[in-house]
């Protein structure tokens, strides 16, 4: 498969009133045209900063190291090119806003979490739509721009596509204003998505149907995907692999299969203890919380929850070493 992302050690830096501290810390994974990684972890673990970064969306003063390269497998030396084309690889990282302006919508885009406070409440849901066109294509006809909305909202089986357009986000359900924002991220044709997740506080049957849609999306338009839960169960069934990240670094790489089927980490062995399953049983939860980005341990970052930890934990952090050919996981018991 054509490799669409390949993010080298990214780091994220932010300054605190208690110092420098990283969200994201030498993060590297790959997506491929037509695939899906999940991105899983806890609350604080580095998900979204991680998505921030990849759009170029994050805080103010904000630094960032490392490399992510889009697009294809030739391209230009040394950096960015000034007019995003297929099949030319670029560097996000160091890209000016300009041209991050550029590559958001029409080469990757996002699907934020919550989209009540996504959406602006006084537009309507077609306005917003037509907004995100207008920022790529700003000479197109009002009439162009029309079609293109109503048929963004019918690849999202929005049901009366134009009595949808004309309301505004209250108007809408929850399911429908997910739907929108799916909508509006695959309007202009972005060939990368990032679904930060996508179905939560949605109802059960209502996620299914996301899930379901972006699935068919994802395959229908060959686009990949970078989805972000802390859901394991909706990640075995959207991704082919998982990425498992904590306190800013992946921790469990691989195939969904093996990762979820044979788990190496403790932390992700702890995740699938968590999780609800529906033969009766009791969950086990994790005993204590994601450490404060400014009081990590000095060895493994996992190492005072660990049930498992042994001296040499505490000395270092280790390296991914390998379970498989593609399965990996951070941690001395590999």
């Amino acid at each position: 498969m054509q490799q669409l992302l390949d993010v080298r050690g990214l780091t994220v830096e932010l300054a605190t009133a208690a110092g420098v501290v990283r969200p994201v810390d030498g993060v590297s994974l790959r997506i491929a045209a037509g695939e899906t990684v999940g991105l899983v972890g806890e609350s604080g673990s580095g998900k979204t900063m991680l998505a921030l970064a990849l759009m170029g969306l994050l805080p103010t003063g904000a630094r960032v190291g490392g490399e992510a390269w889009l697009g294809g497998e030739a391209g230009a030396a040394g950096g960015a090119s000034p007019a995003p084309t297929e099949g030319v690889r670029r560097n996000l990282v160091g890209m000016g806003e300009r041209e991050l302006r550029g590559v958001r919508g029409r080469e990757v885009a996002m699907i934020f979490q919550e989209p009540m406070t996504s959406l602006n409440p006084v537009l309507r849901a077609g306005e917003q739509i037509a907004e995100a066109i207008r920022a790529h294509e700003p000479g197109l006809p009002r009439a162009e721009v029309r079609r293109r909305v109503i048929a963004a909202l019918e690849r999202a089986a929005v049901p009366e596509a134009g009595e949808r357009a004309r309301q505004y986000p209250h108007q809408l359900s929850g399911g429908l204003r997910q739907r929108v924002m799916i909508a509006m991220a695959l309007a202009c044709g972005p060939r990368l998505l990032i679904a930060d997740e996508p179905t939560t506080a949605l109802d059960v049957t209502v996620q299914r149907q996301i899930l379901d849609l972006l699935d068919e999306l994802r395959r229908g338009l060959g686009l990949g995907m970078l989805f972000i839960t802390h859901d394991l169960g909706v990640v075995a069934r959207v991704a082919e692999r998982v990425a498992v990240l904590y306190a800013g670094r992946i921790v469990e790489e691989g195939p969904a299969r093996e990762v979820l089927g044979r788990p190496r980490h403790p932390y992700t062995q702890g995740l699938l203890a968590a999780s609800p399953r529906m033969e009766r049983g009791k969950l086990e939860p994790i005993p204590g919380t994601v450490p404060r980005l400014t009081a990590l341990p000095p060895g493994c970052a996992f190492e005072p929850r660990c049930s498992q930890r042994r001296a040499e934990c505490a000395a270092g952090m280790p390296e991914l070493r390998a379970v498989t050919g593609e399965h990996a996981a951070r941690c001395v018991l590999v």
